[in-house]
């Protein structure tokens, strides 16, 4: 078999020359499709002039030019530079790019582009992949060259570093106004308020109505819940007018100090100027407390006591004792004396349960350590059918109403006194702090002159330990000061609730309602089978007979 002999080829480039019409001016098929893209950072009526004359100007350019043809003006209006995720028009116009229906975009600077260095490249070179470029005007920058992009790193780092000095200027102004109590009001999330011809927070009446239904609903026992059905079953707008309320809504007003006329500033700091990332201020930076900024709604002494049921409830534990994977309790507001009766026996709280025997259904109050345990812990406590129950804390509430008027004496009498009390406290809480505060700063100047000293270490010791004491024991008297100063307050608002509920509600009763026993009515205690105790806010106690079954 003959073996064949391949022949190498020579080799050979053949050039293949450029269609003429194409690289002759003007033999484009059609025009170029030319956006422009202009923001303003601030809503001031100045920046607003120059929004206005960047469009203009744009929109008169793009016309004039033969040879482009107008594809957009993309404008953002009052939106910052930082971040592409809020420029909605921006981003618009990214994806008209990304469409191609879109060959060339102008704008003025690389600033008014973009402040962040990572995003402004980043969508350069997706646009530049793209074969379109973007007109930098300022700076004389086409991005289609190959030498633009080093230029554009270092026109937006420096973006980057005016973003981040104005951040920091607006963030220095913000707190020198938190400083001398200038408070800033978000009208259209507050409900209660408006702006007042003088520029200050002006309660609506109506609105503040709604207010105190909420804060008084909640303190007379309502759950969130329950609140947010009754304003929903009311057609009762939110405060941004939405017809569905959220229970943080509700809970960010029951918490909110602007009811009672105060204003905690700087709640809230910003992380990093670029993400827009905002924490929680727990201590990181200072925060500011306006007392009397404005008119009040609620009253001090309701918004203090709701803060405490608030309190309550979150830190409520479980009264059963099987079947619990965790001590924390939830709390319940579907019935009233859930909470507040109780066994005089053993002290545990009562139960509502449903018997049904023989197709017929009754509703009793048991004692947990009875039905949990039987006669284990509580050998005696009676089980209560529910219809007497209620008759008998009616009975007791129409009793209570014959003595209204002497009841509502005795409540003023008890809070004149409780006022009284507060008012000839001798104990001088200042006096008390600037000797802590001398005293820790006498043990600073120990620390100093032990390292300088020649005396022996037993000495300054001795010193330390007598300075510590001293402080240690002023500290303890502020505390329990404090403590006892909170008591009071806590009594004053109670009685002064009570006398609310006392001059504004019927007692009257002749059906039973768990809003009127919650507002009144501290405890229930069962003492037998036809017997209960009914402890009212303000310690005062009513023994009733219970109707027989």
């Amino acid at each position: 078999m003959q073996t064949q002999t391949i022949t190498p080829v020579q080799k050979k480039v053949d050039v293949i020359p450029a269609n003429i019409l194409l690289t002759k001016p003007n033999a484009r098929k059609r025009k170029l499709r030319v956006a422009a893209y202009c923001r303003v950072s601030t809503e001031q009526e100045e920046q607003q002039s120059s929004y206005a004359a960047q469009i203009a100007y744009y929109t008169d350019k793009i016309s004039k030019n033969k040879d482009w043809e107008m594809a957009g003006i993309f404008a953002d209006e009052g939106i910052t530079g930082t971040s592409a995720k809020k420029r909605t028009e921006f981003l618009k116009l990214m994806a008209l790019c990304e469409k191609g229906k879109i060959d060339m975009v102008l704008t003025k600077s690389v600033s008014r582009f973009s402040r962040n260095t990572l995003d402004a490249i980043g969508y350069i070179r997706k646009l530049k992949a793209k074969g379109i470029p973007i007109i930098f005007e300022k700076e004389g920058i086409n991005t289609m060259e190959m030498a633009s992009e080093m230029a554009l790193c270092f026109l937006s780092g420096f973006a980057q570093a005016e973003s981040e000095s104005i951040s920091r200027n607006v963030t220095w102004g913000k707190r020198q106004s938190f400083k001398s109590g200038k408070v800033p009001f978000q009208y259209s999330r507050i409900l209660g308020y408006e702006k007042g011809e003088d520029g200050q927070p002006k309660i609506v009446p109506e609105e503040a109505e709604i207010v105190k239904r909420i804060f008084r609903s909640y303190y007379s026992g309502a759950s969130i819940g329950k609140i947010k059905k009754s304003l929903e079953a009311d057609k009762i707008l939110t405060p941004t007018s939405k017809e569905e309320w959220s229970p943080g809504v509700i809970q960010y007003m029951l918490r909110n100090e602007r009811y009672i006329g105060d204003a905690l500033l700087q709640k809230t700091y910003v992380v990093d100027c670029l993400t827009k990332e905002t924490r929680k201020n727990n201590g990181e930076i200072p925060q500011y407390y306006v007392t009397g900024n404005h008119e009040p709604i609620i009253s001090r002494d309701l918004f203090n006591l709701v803060q405490e049921e608030i309190a309550r409830r979150a830190g409520k534990r479980k009264v059963a004792r099987k079947a619990v994977k965790t001590e924390k309790g939830k709390y319940s507001s579907k019935y009233a004396l859930t909470e507040l009766l109780c066994c005089v026996e053993c002290g545990t709280q009562y139960r509502r349960v449903t018997w049904a025997r023989n197709g017929k259904k009754k509703v009793v109050w048991r004692c947990i350590n009875r039905l949990e345990y039987g006669t284990k812990y509580c050998k005696e406590s009676p089980t209560i059918e529910e219809s007497r129950l209620h008759q008998a804390i009616i009975t007791a509430l129409n009793r209570l109403d014959e003595d209204k008027a002497d009841v509502i004496e005795t409540l003023k009498a008890g809070l004149q006194l409780a006022i009284g009390s507060q008012d000839d406290d001798s104990f001088n809480e200042a006096a008390v702090q600037n000797r802590i505060a001398e005293l820790q700063s006498v043990m600073m100047d120990l620390v100093g002159l032990s390292s300088k000293s020649s005396a022996g270490a037993d000495y300054f010791d001795a010193k330390f330990e007598e300075i510590a004491a001293e402080i240690k024991g002023l500290q303890g008297q502020l505390g329990e000061h404090q403590e006892q100063t909170m008591l009071a307050q806590n009594t004053q608002a109670r009685i002064h609730e009570l006398l609310y509920m006392m001059e504004t509600t019927d007692l009257s009763l002749k059906e039973y309602r768990d809003d009127v026993v919650k507002g009144i009515i501290t405890k229930v205690e069962v003492l037998s089978s036809d017997r209960i105790r009914i402890i009212f806010d303000n310690n005062m106690e009513m023994e009733q007979e219970m109707p027989s079954e």
